[in-house]
């Protein structure tokens, strides 16, 4: 490798890192993400869990969920709302797709 070449090689080794750092927490998958993160407010089934439901916690199946848009989900779990932390590392798109498929 010519000398002037390593500093391009050093950036583009950095930025692969970097970019393959995301991969390995969505290979964890939106599932194994939600009961990790989720269930012990919204339960496993995404109705609410007893504590859950004292918080004010949502009810993933219900219509009022389900109507929201992708980008309204995606914010709250990147953001957070009212008492729901934020998940800013988490792979908000996955996740809105897994809530979608808890609706009665």
């Amino acid at each position: 490798m010519k000398r002037n070449n390593l500093p391009l090689f050093i950036i583009a080794t950095a930025l692969a890192i970097v970019l393959a750092l995301p991969l390995s927490a969505r290979a964890e998958g939106a599932a194994d993400v939600f009961k990790a993160k989720c269930a012990a407010c919204h339960s496993a089934d995404g109705t609410g869990s007893a504590m859950g439901k004292k918080m004010g916690a949502h009810d993933f199946t219900s219509a009022d969920v389900q109507k929201m848009s992708d980008a309204e989900l995606a914010d709250t779990i990147t953001n957070g709302k009212n008492k729901m932390p934020k998940y800013p590392a988490v792979d908000a798109k996955a996740m809105v797709a897994y809530i979608r498929t808890l609706k009665k």
